[in-house]
């Protein structure tokens, strides 16, 4: 592996959202080496938004399109971390 991919999704309203984002995971599962969710609980509430961190095996075309379809859902933010191995 030349490079690590890091991608961030940021779900607002995440009841709402999450069946689409689980549908677009599964879809790209065998591409998806590691899945990371984040967000705020506490025995008194559970927070509307939510925070998944993906590192990814895959080239840059399924990463692309992995992205570009996590993107098109509402109340989703994506962002990408790459790192290089020289």
């Amino acid at each position: 592996m030349d490079k690590h991919i890091i991608i961030g999704v940021h779900i607002t309203e995440r009841v709402q959202y999450a069946g689409q984002v689980q549908e677009v995971f599964t879809k790209f599962g065998c591409s998806i080496r590691t899945r990371m969710g984040l967000h705020e609980a506490d025995e008194n509430r559970c927070s509307p938004n939510g925070l998944i961190l993906l590192e990814t095996v895959d080239d840059d075309s399924i990463v692309a399109e992995l992205t570009a379809m996590l993107k098109a859902i509402d109340g989703v933010e994506v962002q990408q971390m790459v790192f290089d191995h020289p």
